[in-house]
Protein backbone atom coordinates (compact mmCIF):
# COMPACT_ATOMS: atom_id res chain seq x y z
CA UNK A 1 0.00 0.00 0.00
CA UNK A 2 2.90 2.61 0.52
CA UNK A 3 4.45 2.41 -3.11
CA UNK A 4 0.68 3.28 -4.50
CA UNK A 5 0.61 6.47 -3.54
CA UNK A 6 4.34 7.47 -5.28
CA UNK A 7 2.94 6.13 -8.48
CA UNK A 8 0.65 8.41 -8.93
CA UNK A 9 2.16 12.06 -9.18
CA UNK A 10 4.52 9.72 -12.02
CA UNK A 11 1.34 9.07 -13.86
CA UNK A 12 0.04 12.45 -13.66
CA UNK A 13 3.05 13.52 -15.06
CA UNK A 14 3.68 11.43 -17.37
CA UNK A 15 0.12 12.48 -18.63
CA UNK A 16 0.58 16.27 -18.69
CA UNK A 17 3.82 15.97 -19.95
CA UNK A 18 2.17 13.94 -23.21
CA UNK A 19 -0.47 16.96 -23.26
CA UNK A 20 2.03 19.70 -23.98
CA UNK A 21 3.81 17.56 -26.89
CA UNK A 22 0.83 17.07 -28.33
CA UNK A 23 -0.20 20.82 -28.03
CA UNK A 24 3.18 21.92 -29.19
CA UNK A 25 3.29 19.44 -32.62
CA UNK A 26 -0.10 21.14 -33.39
CA UNK A 27 0.94 24.60 -32.49
CA UNK A 28 3.89 23.80 -34.81
CA UNK A 29 1.65 22.15 -37.40
CA UNK A 30 -0.31 25.38 -37.44
CA UNK A 31 2.33 27.63 -37.79
CA UNK A 32 4.02 25.51 -40.72
CA UNK A 33 0.50 25.30 -42.54
CA UNK A 34 0.16 29.48 -42.00
CA UNK A 35 3.52 30.15 -43.38
CA UNK A 36 3.30 27.83 -45.98
CA UNK A 37 -0.33 29.02 -47.27
CA UNK A 38 1.28 32.97 -46.99
CA UNK A 39 4.04 31.46 -48.74
CA UNK A 40 1.74 29.93 -51.78
CA UNK A 41 0.00 33.24 -52.20
CA UNK A 42 3.21 35.51 -52.14
CA UNK A 43 5.74 34.50 -55.44
CA UNK A 44 8.54 33.25 -53.82
CA UNK A 45 11.85 35.23 -53.67
CA UNK A 46 14.59 32.78 -53.88
CA UNK A 47 16.33 34.87 -51.16
CA UNK A 48 16.71 38.35 -52.59
CA UNK A 49 16.69 41.15 -50.76
CA UNK A 50 15.20 42.91 -53.28
CA UNK A 51 12.15 45.07 -52.73
CA UNK A 52 8.47 44.43 -54.59
CA UNK A 53 9.04 47.82 -56.15
CA UNK A 54 12.70 47.45 -57.42
CA UNK A 55 11.50 43.78 -59.17
CA UNK A 56 8.63 45.80 -60.75
CA UNK A 57 11.07 48.26 -62.17
CA UNK A 58 13.48 45.57 -63.15
CA UNK A 59 10.44 43.48 -64.79
CA UNK A 60 9.71 46.95 -66.82
CA UNK A 61 13.08 47.67 -67.74
CA UNK A 62 14.63 44.39 -68.50
CA UNK A 63 11.25 42.08 -70.02
CA UNK A 64 10.17 45.36 -71.92
CA UNK A 65 6.45 45.31 -69.84
CA UNK A 66 5.62 49.32 -69.95
CA UNK A 67 2.35 49.33 -68.20
CA UNK A 68 0.93 46.40 -65.40
CA UNK A 69 3.93 43.93 -65.42
CA UNK A 70 1.86 41.16 -64.44
CA UNK A 71 -0.60 41.04 -67.01
CA UNK A 72 1.25 38.37 -69.07
CA UNK A 73 3.40 36.54 -66.61
CA UNK A 74 1.84 34.61 -63.88
CA UNK A 75 4.79 35.32 -61.80
CA UNK A 76 6.86 37.61 -63.29
CA UNK A 77 9.55 38.66 -60.60
CA UNK A 78 9.95 35.00 -60.27
CA UNK A 79 10.61 34.89 -64.13
CA UNK A 80 12.84 37.61 -63.64
CA UNK A 81 14.86 36.12 -61.41
CA UNK A 82 15.25 32.92 -62.60
CA UNK A 83 15.35 33.89 -66.42
CA UNK A 84 18.72 36.14 -64.75
CA UNK A 85 19.94 32.85 -63.19
CA UNK A 86 19.84 30.42 -66.06
CA UNK A 87 21.52 32.71 -68.31
CA UNK A 88 24.50 32.88 -65.66
CA UNK A 89 24.64 29.07 -65.09
CA UNK A 90 22.63 26.70 -67.04
CA UNK A 91 24.78 24.42 -69.11
CA UNK A 92 24.20 22.07 -71.99
CA UNK A 93 26.19 19.24 -73.34
CA UNK A 94 25.11 18.05 -76.98
CA UNK A 95 26.74 14.46 -78.02
CA UNK A 96 28.93 14.84 -80.56
CA UNK A 97 28.16 11.47 -82.12
CA UNK A 98 26.16 11.02 -85.59
CA UNK A 99 27.50 12.11 -88.99
CA UNK A 100 26.19 15.26 -89.42
CA UNK A 101 24.70 14.47 -93.39
CA UNK A 102 22.58 12.15 -91.83
CA UNK A 103 20.14 12.52 -89.48
CA UNK A 104 22.42 14.07 -86.31
CA UNK A 105 23.63 17.01 -85.12
CA UNK A 106 22.57 19.87 -88.17
CA UNK A 107 18.94 20.93 -88.95
CA UNK A 108 17.10 20.08 -92.69
CA UNK A 109 15.91 23.52 -93.06
CA UNK A 110 15.05 27.07 -90.80
CA UNK A 111 11.72 27.33 -93.13
CA UNK A 112 8.50 25.72 -92.93
CA UNK A 113 5.90 24.51 -90.45
CA UNK A 114 9.14 22.42 -88.69
CA UNK A 115 11.28 25.26 -88.80
CA UNK A 116 10.99 25.59 -84.83
CA UNK A 117 13.17 22.28 -84.81
CA UNK A 118 15.56 23.41 -87.10
CA UNK A 119 16.35 26.76 -85.34
CA UNK A 120 16.51 25.23 -81.77
CA UNK A 121 19.39 23.19 -83.69
CA UNK A 122 20.81 25.99 -84.45
CA UNK A 123 20.32 28.29 -82.03
CA UNK A 124 21.62 25.65 -79.10
CA UNK A 125 25.23 26.12 -80.72
CA UNK A 126 25.10 29.37 -81.07
CA UNK A 127 23.98 30.25 -77.60
CA UNK A 128 26.51 30.41 -73.99
CA UNK A 129 23.99 27.04 -72.53
CA UNK A 130 26.47 24.99 -74.76
CA UNK A 131 29.77 23.44 -72.68
CA UNK A 132 32.11 20.57 -73.77
CA UNK A 133 32.69 19.62 -70.37
CA UNK A 134 29.55 17.24 -69.52
CA UNK A 135 30.53 16.69 -65.98
CA UNK A 136 29.17 20.45 -65.71
CA UNK A 137 25.99 20.16 -67.51
CA UNK A 138 23.15 20.51 -66.12
CA UNK A 139 21.20 18.27 -68.92
CA UNK A 140 22.21 16.08 -72.22
CA UNK A 141 21.14 17.07 -75.66
CA UNK A 142 20.43 13.97 -77.85
CA UNK A 143 20.80 15.65 -81.34
CA UNK A 144 18.89 13.53 -83.44
CA UNK A 145 16.54 15.10 -86.36
CA UNK A 146 13.11 13.51 -87.06
CA UNK A 147 12.70 16.23 -89.96
CA UNK A 148 15.40 15.50 -91.66
CA UNK A 149 14.98 11.82 -91.31
CA UNK A 150 11.29 12.63 -93.09
CA UNK A 151 13.20 14.79 -95.47
CA UNK A 152 15.14 11.60 -96.43
CA UNK A 153 12.13 9.70 -96.96
CA UNK A 154 12.21 7.70 -93.61
CA UNK A 155 9.36 5.65 -93.14
CA UNK A 156 7.91 5.95 -89.30
CA UNK A 157 9.27 2.35 -88.52
CA UNK A 158 12.79 3.10 -89.55
CA UNK A 159 12.64 6.12 -87.30
CA UNK A 160 11.33 4.31 -84.43
CA UNK A 161 14.52 2.28 -84.85
CA UNK A 162 17.12 4.67 -85.98
CA UNK A 163 16.15 6.58 -83.12
CA UNK A 164 16.61 3.42 -81.16
CA UNK A 165 19.96 2.44 -82.05
CA UNK A 166 21.43 6.14 -81.51
CA UNK A 167 20.07 6.36 -77.93
CA UNK A 168 21.20 2.91 -76.83
CA UNK A 169 24.96 3.98 -78.75
CA UNK A 170 24.93 6.66 -76.37
CA UNK A 171 24.24 4.60 -73.38
CA UNK A 172 26.50 2.40 -73.73
CA UNK A 173 29.61 5.04 -74.96
CA UNK A 174 28.39 7.43 -71.46
CA UNK A 175 28.44 7.16 -68.46
CA UNK A 176 25.90 9.73 -67.97
CA UNK A 177 22.49 7.83 -68.78
CA UNK A 178 23.17 5.70 -66.24
CA UNK A 179 22.99 7.68 -63.63
CA UNK A 180 19.22 9.34 -64.13
CA UNK A 181 17.90 6.42 -66.46
CA UNK A 182 17.99 9.54 -68.49
CA UNK A 183 15.78 12.10 -66.80
CA UNK A 184 18.70 14.71 -67.71
CA UNK A 185 18.33 14.23 -71.14
CA UNK A 186 16.23 15.67 -73.72
CA UNK A 187 15.26 15.29 -77.66
CA UNK A 188 13.54 17.63 -80.12
CA UNK A 189 11.21 17.51 -82.57
CA UNK A 190 9.10 19.18 -84.31
CA UNK A 191 7.26 16.51 -86.85
CA UNK A 192 3.90 15.27 -85.99
CA UNK A 193 5.48 11.51 -86.37
CA UNK A 194 8.44 12.28 -84.76
CA UNK A 195 6.90 12.43 -81.50
CA UNK A 196 5.85 8.59 -82.03
CA UNK A 197 9.59 7.79 -83.41
CA UNK A 198 11.35 7.30 -79.62
CA UNK A 199 8.58 4.71 -78.95
CA UNK A 200 11.28 2.27 -79.06
CA UNK A 201 13.08 3.75 -76.28
CA UNK A 202 10.63 2.89 -73.38
CA UNK A 203 12.76 5.27 -70.45
CA UNK A 204 13.01 8.57 -73.49
CA UNK A 205 9.18 8.56 -73.43
CA UNK A 206 8.83 7.71 -69.65
CA UNK A 207 11.91 9.50 -67.87
CA UNK A 208 13.65 12.37 -70.65
CA UNK A 209 12.60 15.76 -71.32
CA UNK A 210 10.80 15.70 -75.06
CA UNK A 211 10.58 19.30 -76.03
CA UNK A 212 7.66 18.85 -79.06
CA UNK A 213 4.70 20.36 -81.02
CA UNK A 214 2.70 17.92 -80.52
CA UNK A 215 1.61 17.90 -76.83
CA UNK A 216 -1.31 15.29 -76.88
CA UNK A 217 -1.81 13.18 -74.53
CA UNK A 218 -2.53 9.91 -77.10
CA UNK A 219 1.58 9.84 -77.88
CA UNK A 220 2.36 10.20 -73.97
CA UNK A 221 2.92 13.73 -73.96
CA UNK A 222 3.23 13.98 -69.84
CA UNK A 223 3.29 17.60 -68.67
CA UNK A 224 5.53 19.07 -66.81
CA UNK A 225 8.23 17.07 -67.62
CA UNK A 226 7.77 17.34 -71.31
CA UNK A 227 7.75 20.87 -72.82
CA UNK A 228 5.59 22.25 -75.28
CA UNK A 229 7.33 23.24 -78.36
CA UNK A 230 5.75 26.25 -80.01
CA UNK A 231 4.94 25.25 -83.83
CA UNK A 232 5.88 28.62 -85.82
CA UNK A 233 5.99 28.88 -89.45
CA UNK A 234 8.89 31.13 -90.62
CA UNK A 235 9.42 33.26 -91.54
CA UNK A 236 6.78 35.31 -91.82
CA UNK A 237 5.39 36.30 -95.31
CA UNK A 238 4.50 39.99 -93.55
CA UNK A 239 5.65 42.16 -90.65
CA UNK A 240 4.25 42.01 -87.21
CA UNK A 241 0.26 43.45 -86.24
CA UNK A 242 -0.69 45.10 -83.50
CA UNK A 243 -2.18 48.38 -82.03
CA UNK A 244 -3.80 48.42 -85.14
CA UNK A 245 -7.63 47.53 -83.37
CA UNK A 246 -9.54 49.82 -85.77
CA UNK A 247 -8.67 47.97 -88.62
CA UNK A 248 -9.91 45.00 -87.92
CA UNK A 249 -13.35 44.90 -88.61
CA UNK A 250 -14.31 40.90 -89.10
CA UNK A 251 -14.96 39.10 -86.25
CA UNK A 252 -13.65 35.99 -86.95
CA UNK A 253 -11.43 33.84 -89.51
CA UNK A 254 -10.20 30.28 -90.04
CA UNK A 255 -9.09 28.52 -94.09
CA UNK A 256 -8.09 25.48 -93.63
CA UNK A 257 -7.78 21.68 -94.46
CA UNK A 258 -10.74 19.59 -92.89
CA UNK A 259 -8.29 17.21 -91.50
CA UNK A 260 -10.07 16.61 -87.93
CA UNK A 261 -13.70 16.30 -86.69
CA UNK A 262 -13.73 19.67 -85.23
CA UNK A 263 -12.73 21.31 -88.63
CA UNK A 264 -15.10 19.52 -90.40
CA UNK A 265 -17.85 20.58 -87.79
CA UNK A 266 -16.42 24.69 -87.96
CA UNK A 267 -16.75 24.58 -91.71
CA UNK A 268 -20.14 22.85 -91.91
CA UNK A 269 -21.56 25.49 -89.14
CA UNK A 270 -20.14 28.62 -89.77
CA UNK A 271 -19.24 28.75 -93.48
CA UNK A 272 -22.32 30.54 -94.64
CA UNK A 273 -21.65 33.24 -91.61
CA UNK A 274 -21.79 36.89 -92.51
CA UNK A 275 -19.77 37.81 -89.10
CA UNK A 276 -17.57 35.29 -88.86
CA UNK A 277 -15.14 34.12 -91.79
CA UNK A 278 -14.87 30.78 -91.90
CA UNK A 279 -13.55 28.82 -95.58
CA UNK A 280 -13.77 25.15 -95.90
CA UNK A 281 -10.46 24.98 -97.39
CA UNK A 282 -7.34 26.61 -97.84
CA UNK A 283 -7.43 30.06 -99.90
CA UNK A 284 -5.99 29.28 -103.24
CA UNK A 285 -2.97 31.44 -104.01
CA UNK A 286 -4.86 32.31 -107.64
CA UNK A 287 -7.10 34.68 -105.30
CA UNK A 288 -4.66 36.88 -104.84
CA UNK A 289 -1.02 37.82 -103.29
CA UNK A 290 -0.89 37.03 -99.45
CA UNK A 291 -4.63 37.23 -98.81
CA UNK A 292 -4.27 34.54 -95.93
CA UNK A 293 -2.05 36.73 -94.34
CA UNK A 294 -3.91 39.48 -94.78
CA UNK A 295 -6.93 38.41 -93.51
CA UNK A 296 -5.06 38.04 -90.03
CA UNK A 297 -4.25 41.50 -90.15
CA UNK A 298 -8.18 42.25 -90.53
CA UNK A 299 -9.47 40.23 -87.93
CA UNK A 300 -10.36 40.41 -84.44
CA UNK A 301 -10.15 36.77 -83.65
CA UNK A 302 -8.57 33.49 -85.39
CA UNK A 303 -9.83 30.79 -85.00
CA UNK A 304 -7.10 27.98 -84.42
CA UNK A 305 -8.53 24.17 -83.94
CA UNK A 306 -6.37 21.53 -84.13
CA UNK A 307 -5.78 19.14 -87.26
CA UNK A 308 -4.35 15.85 -87.57
CA UNK A 309 -2.71 16.62 -83.99
CA UNK A 310 -3.95 19.33 -81.49
CA UNK A 311 -0.50 21.42 -82.60
CA UNK A 312 -1.20 24.48 -85.02
CA UNK A 313 1.07 26.99 -86.66
CA UNK A 314 -1.74 29.10 -86.94
CA UNK A 315 -1.34 30.34 -83.46
CA UNK A 316 1.70 31.81 -83.52
CA UNK A 317 0.68 33.36 -86.77
CA UNK A 318 -2.49 34.69 -84.81
CA UNK A 319 0.28 35.65 -82.38
CA UNK A 320 2.49 37.56 -84.70
CA UNK A 321 -0.05 39.06 -86.75
CA UNK A 322 -2.34 40.81 -83.77
CA UNK A 323 -5.17 38.42 -84.09
CA UNK A 324 -6.28 37.30 -80.52
CA UNK A 325 -5.95 33.08 -81.43
CA UNK A 326 -8.99 30.95 -79.94
CA UNK A 327 -7.39 27.85 -79.27
CA UNK A 328 -10.50 25.25 -80.13
CA UNK A 329 -9.24 22.36 -77.97
CA UNK A 330 -10.04 20.14 -75.36
CA UNK A 331 -6.65 19.25 -74.48
CA UNK A 332 -3.62 21.23 -75.34
CA UNK A 333 -0.54 21.73 -73.41
CA UNK A 334 -0.09 25.37 -74.49
CA UNK A 335 3.64 26.19 -75.41
CA UNK A 336 5.32 28.04 -72.36
CA UNK A 337 2.50 27.86 -70.28
CA UNK A 338 3.82 27.88 -66.75
CA UNK A 339 5.09 31.25 -67.74
CA UNK A 340 2.52 32.97 -69.94
CA UNK A 341 -0.85 33.89 -68.40
CA UNK A 342 -3.25 32.08 -71.83
CA UNK A 343 -6.01 33.32 -70.76
CA UNK A 344 -5.23 37.29 -71.01
CA UNK A 345 -4.37 37.12 -74.65
CA UNK A 346 -6.03 34.21 -75.60
CA UNK A 347 -9.55 32.44 -76.00
CA UNK A 348 -9.65 28.89 -74.81
CA UNK A 349 -12.88 27.14 -75.97
CA UNK A 350 -13.87 23.27 -75.62
CA UNK A 351 -14.65 21.54 -78.67
CA UNK A 352 -18.46 21.17 -77.90
CA UNK A 353 -18.43 25.33 -77.57
CA UNK A 354 -17.91 25.13 -81.57
CA UNK A 355 -21.75 25.49 -81.71
CA UNK A 356 -21.76 28.70 -79.73
CA UNK A 357 -18.43 30.36 -80.93
CA UNK A 358 -20.24 33.13 -82.61
CA UNK A 359 -21.87 34.30 -79.38
CA UNK A 360 -18.97 33.19 -77.22
CA UNK A 361 -17.13 35.76 -79.25
CA UNK A 362 -19.45 38.22 -79.67
CA UNK A 363 -19.85 38.55 -75.68
CA UNK A 364 -16.44 39.55 -75.42
CA UNK A 365 -16.75 43.34 -74.74
CA UNK A 366 -14.61 46.12 -76.49
CA UNK A 367 -12.59 46.28 -73.65
CA UNK A 368 -12.04 42.93 -73.09
CA UNK A 369 -10.78 42.74 -76.66
CA UNK A 370 -8.49 45.71 -76.37
CA UNK A 371 -6.72 44.31 -73.34
CA UNK A 372 -6.47 40.95 -74.83
CA UNK A 373 -5.34 42.30 -78.13
CA UNK A 374 -2.94 44.26 -76.09
CA UNK A 375 -1.21 41.64 -74.29
CA UNK A 376 -0.95 39.92 -77.40
CA UNK A 377 1.47 42.54 -78.64
CA UNK A 378 3.48 42.32 -75.45
CA UNK A 379 4.55 38.02 -75.77
CA UNK A 380 5.01 38.88 -79.29
CA UNK A 381 8.76 38.51 -78.80
CA UNK A 382 8.48 34.77 -77.20
CA UNK A 383 7.17 32.57 -80.33
CA UNK A 384 9.69 34.46 -82.66
CA UNK A 385 12.75 32.19 -83.32
CA UNK A 386 15.92 34.38 -84.36
CA UNK A 387 19.76 33.38 -85.27
CA UNK A 388 21.78 33.80 -83.57
CA UNK A 389 18.65 33.99 -80.25
CA UNK A 390 17.91 36.86 -79.04
CA UNK A 391 16.85 37.85 -74.83
CA UNK A 392 13.59 36.27 -74.25
CA UNK A 393 12.94 35.16 -77.55
CA UNK A 394 11.21 31.29 -78.82
CA UNK A 395 14.51 29.79 -78.12
CA UNK A 396 15.12 31.32 -74.37
CA UNK A 397 11.76 30.48 -73.39
CA UNK A 398 12.12 26.92 -74.31
CA UNK A 399 15.45 27.07 -72.46
CA UNK A 400 13.88 28.55 -69.37
CA UNK A 401 11.31 25.56 -69.62
CA UNK A 402 13.95 22.84 -69.39
CA UNK A 403 15.68 24.85 -66.90
CA UNK A 404 12.97 24.76 -64.51
CA UNK A 405 12.82 21.15 -65.06
CA UNK A 406 16.35 19.95 -64.24
CA UNK A 407 15.72 21.44 -60.55
CA UNK A 408 13.85 18.17 -59.76
CA UNK A 409 16.60 15.87 -61.21
CA UNK A 410 18.49 14.18 -58.83
CA UNK A 411 21.75 12.29 -58.81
Amino acid sequence: MAGKPTSLPSFFTICTLQRSLLALAAITLLSFTFFSLKSLRSPIRYGSDLSADTLKSKVVSEVGVNDDFSDIYHYPEVFLLNYAEMEKNFKVFIYPDGDPNTYYQTPRKLTGKYSSEGYFFQNIRESRFRTEDPDSAHLFFIPISCHKMRGKGTSYENMTIIVQNYVESLISKYPYWNRTLGADHFFVTCHDVGVRATEGVPLLVKNSIRVVCSPSYDVAFIPHKDVALPQVLQPFALPRGGNDIENRTTLGFWAGHRNSKIRVILARVWENDTELDIMNNRINRATGHLIYQKKFYRTKFCICPGGSQVNSARIADSIHYGCVPVILSNYYDLPFNEILDWQKFAVIVKEQDVYQLKQILKAITDAEFIALHNNLVKVQKHFQWNTPPIKYDAFHMVMYELWLRHHVIKY
